[in-house]
C-alpha cells in the first residue's frame, strides 16, 4: 500500500518510516512532487492535520496522511501547542526552546504533553483521525543531542532524560506519533 505522508522534513519522514516499517510504503511530498508549502491556518492540532492532508488529497487523489503535533505545558495554558514550530517567531528550535524556559516560573508546574493528531484520507476521500500523546514534563534547561524540536527540553513520564538523551529506538517505541500512527496502521489494517 503507497500513502503519502505530507512531509519533506526529513527527521519526522525516518522517524515514520521507522515506525510503520516495510507494512507502507510511504511516499513523502518529494516523492509525489509536490514542494509548496501547505496551509495551517487553524488553531486547533485536529483542523490543521485534516487541513493539510485535505489540501494534498485535493490535489493528487491519493491516500494520504498528515500529523499535526504540539507540546502542550500546563502552566503555560498549553502553550505552545498549535503554535509550536514557530513559538518563538521563527522555526528557530533553540529560540523556541528558550521561549517555553523563559516562560516558565520556577514554581510553576512543569507538567507537558505532546500530542499528534494524524488525518488519513482513503482514496475514496474518507477521512479519519488519530490522536497520540505522550506525558512528561519540561526539563530545567536542554540536554541531549538527538531528535529534533522540543526533544531536549521534554522528559516523557517514566524517564529521567530527555528526548534528546533517548535512543531513537526508545523515543520511537513511547513518542506521540508513534501512538497516534500505531492506531492509523491498526485502522489500514482493519480496512484493507
Amino acid at each position: 500500500m503507497k500513502i503519502c505522508f505530507t512531509t519533506n522534513n526529513a527527521h519526522k519522514l525516518q522517524e515514520v518510516r521507522e515506525i510503520v516499517g516495510d507494512s507502507i510504503e510511504l511516499l513523502s511530498l518529494t516523492d509525489i512532487g509536490f514542494s509548496e508549502d501547505i496551509p495551517e491556518t487553524h488553531e486547533t492540532l485536529e483542523e490543521n492535520s485534516q487541513e493539510k492532508a485535505q489540501y494534498i488529497f485535493d490535489r493528487f487523489q491519493i491516500p494520504v496522511f498528515s500529523d499535526d503535533s504540539g507540546l502542550e505545558v500546563s502552566a503555560l495554558g498549553n502553550k505552545p501547542g498549535v503554535h509550536t514550530a514557530h513559538y518563538s517567531g521563527s522555526r528557530d528550535a533553540v529560540a523556541n526552546m528558550q521561549k517555553v524556559l523563559s516562560e516558565l516560573n520556577p514554581e510553576d508546574s512543569r507538567q507537558a504533553r505532546f500530542r499528534a493528531v494524524m488525518t488519513y484520507i482513503s482514496s475514496n476521500g474518507q477521512l479519519s483521525q488519530f490522536e497520540g500523546i505522550v506525558e512528561g514534563e519540561i526539563a530545567s534547561e536542554m540536554s541531549g543531542a538527538d531528535g529534533f524540536g522540543y526533544d531536549p527540553i521534554f522528559i516523557p513520564e517514566g524517564y529521567d532524560q530527555t528526548f534528546a538523551e533517548l535512543s531513537s529506538e526508545v523515543k520511537n517505541t513511547i513518542s506521540h506519533r508513534k501512538r497516534a500512527l500505531e492506531k492509523l496502521v491498526q485502522f489500514l489494517k482493519s480496512t484493507s
